[in-house]
């Protein structure tokens, strides 16, 4: 027996001898990398933080560190190498996410300088995840033996890093998958969830196909709240509910409940529960899809993850309303046709015509036209009024780079329009960013027409009449940030009047939509756009912004959008208080012992002396700087041109915003606003001088949801 053996023995009995507790390799929680060698600059000068600079969310790391090659972005390359260490124990356990690309972005073990065990990022969508997932290597036939941990990020084009964190040596698979067999016997699964917690994909199995797959944080104790999943379709059918990379002593996958009806405890009384605007029982909302009115219903569909608050497991959630203040939520409307492969922004039309052939009983066919992130842009039909789609068996209708479909018909063409956001590579460059023109006859075959550059995300197209007046109208086009353009539009191409202008000033405000086929008769152009509020320890995240209807004015600067609540708003008043005709000074207050959290105000203010004027709401100001003709709230401000010496302003004020409209509407400014829980007050001030309130009504506000 030779030496090399004898002292291999010898560290192997060592390791029996010492059989017990984890060993830690790296941790990542010092401010540099301490012993482990850095090369390039992909690694930067120490574990990062979370997330870095540019980067989506990372998650599912633990502690304050971890490696992370995104520093510089993905154009950066390097490499991180561990001093050596001694295999004593039987796994290799890690968290692991990034790109996955093997042998470019990856975590390798070596010994005697050969790569004996590699790791990538997880596959669960395409090129990887920022979300770190447990993995583990089997290394017992190399116990007692040296060895080198090598972290790699050679990935030069395109998307592609590495994130690693908490490596440790252990007697066991520290995270293992899991499963439990049932029978499905009600109509919903509950699962617990615990913010915070290491995200798991979760899979639902029926007859050995995986009917339903996501991530959650699945609660391994007590749970902060619950999630629910309609899993009607398969009652009585048997089932298996496998988790992936399940911690040790979880009991998350066991305390999944069946039931007749959601667990949804004080549904609409929670703390940060906007009481009229619209958000979902449960889960995270953000941009408003396929805005249709159909039947006497205003139907609301959205970017919804049922399963947590944060981002991510992108179906389409459903609601509907008779008068776009009261909200029913239904079930889901577009589930992904596999994990991995979401359901992004889109839009629906009404096909009265029949002209896709999708009609097969006597209601009109709803289409929405979404992107598939594994396909491209994709289109899903309903016969019975929005409820349930059936995917076109024949998507993707369009492939591109690019997403967000709006579907309109044009009706001087006689044939459908798709803009929809598309990006075309330019050498040596970002590729540039466009809204694309495709036109159909039928919904399912598209031709490329026209590009406009320039936009950003979630576009939208429509017409508008300038002062009210059908005979003078414009086209408006805008993507996600509002900035819109007003020119003509022929069903083909856009050709613009002038530059973008700013729509919207506030914080609270992105994708908006406006409702295709409202009836002529009403004539009103609605829009509807996410309000990016986030809503602390609650089992719901962001809101809608309530629902606004436009208007194209002539102004002293030109032709400028206007925004304006819906006048169903007047249903939700309860009491009403109005001043007209009353000075005010500096300490002044009128609305003293007027305490509420939800309010309608309008208030036409003539300036006179004052340098400031303008409202604390719950002890947040909104102010009027005379001097330098500016609006603000909460860190936003607008320019605000007051007309004869008057000031026209008007609040709509809930748990979590105010939305501010001045002039008419020719400025809108949503932002986000939690005050205090114990503030309930409302004053309406003058500084420095007097003013005059010509009129101010204060209408408090009725829940929506009562």
């Amino acid at each position: 027996m030779d030496v090399a053996t004898v002292v291999r023995l010898a560290l192997l009995a060592l390791c029996v001898a010492a059989h017990g507790e984890d060993i830690l390799i790296a941790d990542f929680e010092g401010d540099d990398y301490g012993d482990w060698a850095v090369q390039g600059q992909a690694f930067g000068p120490g574990p990062a933080r979370g997330t870095l600079p540019g980067q989506m969310q990372v998650s599912g790391y633990e502690g304050r560190g971890l490696v992370n090659s995104f520093y510089g972005g993905d154009v950066t390359t390097g490499s991180l190498t561990s001093p050596p260490f001694t295999i004593q124990r039987p796994f290799i356990n890690f968290l692991i996410g990034g790109g996955k690309y093997p042998g470019e972005t990856c975590m390798d073990l070596l010994v005697d300088g050969q790569v004996v065990r590699t790791a990538t990022g997880p596959n669960d969508k395409p090129g990887g995840s920022e979300r770190l997932n447990r993995q583990a290597w089997d290394v017992r036939e190399l116990l007692g033996r040296e060895a080198v941990l090598r972290i790699v990020d050679r990935r030069t084009g395109g998307w592609g890093h590495i994130n690693v964190d908490q490596i440790f040596q252990s007697e066991e698979q520290v995270a293992v998958n899991a499963t439990r067999d049932l029978t499905i016997s009600k109509p919903f699964f509950n699962f617990p969830v615990q913010s915070g917690a290491p995200v798991q994909k979760l899979s639902v199995i029926v007859d050995g196909t995986p009917v339903r797959e996501l991530d959650i944080e699945l609660a391994p104790g007590e749970p902060d709240f619950w999630v629910f999943l309609d899993v009607r379709c398969w009652l009585g059918r048997n089932a298996t509910l496998r988790v992936d990379s399940l911690a040790r002593q979880s009991r998350g996958l066991e305390t999944i409940t069946q039931t007749e009806k959601p667990e949804l405890g004080d549904l609409y009384k929670e703390t940060y529960r906007p009481q009229f605007h619209f958000t979902s029982r449960r889960g995270w909302n953000n941009d408003p899809n396929g805005l249709v009115y159909h039947d006497g219903e205003y139907h609301l569909y959205y970017q919804h993850n049922p399963y947590g608050t944060g981002w991510g497991n992108m179906h389409w959630g459903h609601a509907v309303s008779r008068d776009l203040v009261h909200w029913e939520e239904l079930p889901i409307a577009l589930y992904p046709v596999q994990y991995g492969d979401w359901c992004f922004s889109g839009s629906a039309v009404v096909d009265s015509t029949n002209t896709a052939g999708f009609k097969t009983g006597n209601e009109d066919v709803i289409v929405a036209a979404y992107t598939s992130t594994g396909r491209g842009e994709a289109i899903a039909y309903s016969n019975d009024r929005g409820r349930t789609f059936t995917d076109y068996g024949a998507n993707p209708v369009v492939e591109h780079s690019g997403r967000d479909p709006k579907v309109i018909w044009y009706e001087p063409g006689q044939h459908w329009v798709m803009a929809v956001y598309d990006e075309q590579p330019r050498e040596g460059q970002d590729p540039g960013q466009h809204i694309a023109f495709y036109t159909s006859t039928d919904l399912k075959s598209w031709e490329l027409r026209s590009r406009v550059e320039g936009y950003y995300e979630c576009p939208e197209v429509f017409e508008l009449p300038v002062d009210g007046n059908p005979a003078d109208a414009r086209w408006v086009l805008y993507a996600a940030d509002g900035a819109y353009a007003v020119g003509a539009f022929d069903g083909k191409s856009f050709t613009s009047e002038g530059d973008k202008i700013r729509y919207n000033w506030g914080n609270c405000f992105y994708a908006s939509q406006t409702f295709t086929n409202i009836p002529k008769q009403d004539g009103r152009r609605i829009q509807i756009a996410w309000g990016t509020c986030q809503m602390p320890g609650m089992p719901f995240n962001q809101m809608m912004d309530f629902p606004v209807e436009l208007s194209l004015h002539r102004t002293p600067e030109g032709l400028r959008m206007f925004a304006w609540p819906v006048r169903e708003i007047e249903s939700l008043y309860a009491a009403s208080h109005e001043i007209t005709d009353v000075s005010l000074a500096q300490g002044d207050n009128p609305l003293s012992g007027l305490e509420g959290e939800l309010w309608d105000i309008s208030a036409d203010i003539e300036i006179g002396t004052a340098v400031e004027v303008g409202f604390h709401v719950r002890g947040i100001p909104v102010s009027y700087d005379v001097g330098n003709a500016t609006l603000s709230c909460a860190g936003c401000s607008a320019p605000v041109q007051v007309c004869e010496g008057r000031l026209s302003l008007r609040l709509l004020v809930d748990r979590t915003s105010i939305e501010i409209l001045a002039n008419g509407g020719e400025v809108y400014m949503p932002v986000r606003s939690i005050p205090s829980d114990q503030l309930k007050t409302l004053d309406v001030f003058a500084r420095a001088g007097k003013a005059r309130l010509v009129g101010l009504q204060v209408h408090e506000l009725r829940s929506a949801w009562e």
